[in-house]
C-alpha cells in the first residue's frame, strides 16, 4: 500500500481558488491514488500554528495572498527565485524534514509566454505596481533586453518598481496611469492589476497589438484582452500562468516529471466553465 501523501494551498480569501481542481487532475492523470489536495482558509497570524502542526504526510503547500511574505520566516531556506522577490508560492518537506520554498510565479510566467511564442521582447509595460507586478519584473530581467515601464498611479508605487528594477537588474522607467494608453503600444504589455482596472484602456487598442498577458482569470476574458485579440494581437492569461506556475509545483512536490500541463489546464477550464 502506498503511503499517503498530502498538500494544499493555503491563503485568505481561499474558497475562489482552482489550485486544487490543477493539482488533483494531475495526480489523476499520473495515476497518483494516494496523494490528496486540499484548500485552507489561513491568514498570516494562522500560519506558524498550522506550519508547526503538519506531520510527515505532507510532501508541500502552494501558497497565496498574503503569505507569500509570512511563509519565509518559517522555512529553512528559499530559493534564489524566492528571495529575487521576497516572495514563496511553493513549500517542499524533504524526507529529513526540512521546509524549502520556491516561487514558480516568476518560472511560469516566462513558460506561459514562451508557449505562445515570446522568448525575448526589446522593451515591454508594466500595468500596476502590486505583488504581482515584482514577478512580473523577475520574469521580464529573463527575457527583456531594454526598457520596462511601469503605470503607475502613485509616486510611492513608482519608487517601489524602481527599487525593485534596480535589485532585479532590470531598466524600470515609471509613468503615470493617466498615460497608460502609451502602454499599448509595446511588443510586451503585462497587466497585473485588479479586475476592470484596465477596461478604460481597451477602447486605445490599435490593430495588430503586440502580446498582452493579463495575469487576471476571473471574469475572462477582460474588456481589453478580448479587444486586444479581436484586433488581431497574442493573448495570455491568468489561467495560462496558473497552470504552468502548477505544472513546476507538482514536479517538485511529485517528483514526477513532466507534470500533466494538458491535463490541468483542461481541468481549469472546465472549473472556469462551470462557474
Amino acid at each position: 500500500m502506498s503511503t499517503i501523501r498530502r498538500a494544499a494551498v493555503l491563503g485568505s480569501p481561499i474558497a475562489h481558488s482552482l489550485s486544487p481542481v490543477l493539482h488533483r487532475a494531475a495526480y489523476a492523470e499520473l495515476g497518483l491514488d494516494h496523494w490528496s489536495y486540499d484548500r485552507f482558509e489561513i491568514d498570516e497570524a494562522a500560519l506558524p500554528g498550522f506550519v508547526e502542526g503538519l506531520d510527515s504526510t505532507w510532501a508541500g503547500l502552494s501558497l497565496t495572498m498574503p503569505l507569500k511574505r509570512a511563509i519565509i520566516p518559517l522555512l529553512d531556506s528559499i530559493s534564489e527565485t524566492a528571495s529575487s522577490v521576497e516572495a514563496v508560492n511553493t513549500v517542499v518537506f524533504t524526507e529529513d524534514g526540512r521546509r524549502i520554498g520556491d516561487n514558480t510565479d516568476i518560472p511560469g510566467m516566462i513558460a506561459a509566454l514562451r508557449e505562445r511564442g515570446v522568448e525575448k521582447t526589446d522593451s515591454a509595460a508594466v500595468l500596476g505596481a502590486g505583488a504581482t507586478a515584482s514577478s512580473a519584473l523577475a520574469a521580464l530581467s529573463d527575457i527583456c533586453t531594454g526598457p520596462v515601464t511601469a503605470y503607475v498611479r502613485s509616486r510611492e508605487r513608482g519608487d517601489e518598481m524602481r527599487g525593485w528594477g534596480e535589485r532585479l537588474g532590470v531598466d524600470v522607467r515609471i509613468a503615470d496611469w493617466a498615460d497608460a494608453e502609451q502602454a499599448l503600444r509595446a511588443p510586451l504589455v503585462i497587466a497585473t492589476t485588479p479586475a476592470g482596472a484596465t477596461d478604460s484602456l481597451a477602447g486605445a487598442v490599435q490593430d495588430a497589438p503586440g502580446t498582452l498577458f493579463d495575469v487576471l482569470y476571473e471574469p475572462w476574458p477582460t474588456g481589453l484582452a478580448a479587444t486586444w485579440s479581436a484586433r488581431g494581437g497574442a493573448v495570455v492569461g491568468g489561467l495560462d500562468l496558473l497552470v504552468h506556475q502548477a505544472v513546476l509545483q507538482v514536479e517538485q512536490m511529485t517528483g514526477h516529471a513532466p507534470a500533466p500541463l494538458a491535463a490541468m489546464r483542461r481541468a481549469g477550464e472546465e472549473a472556469l466553465a462551470a462557474r
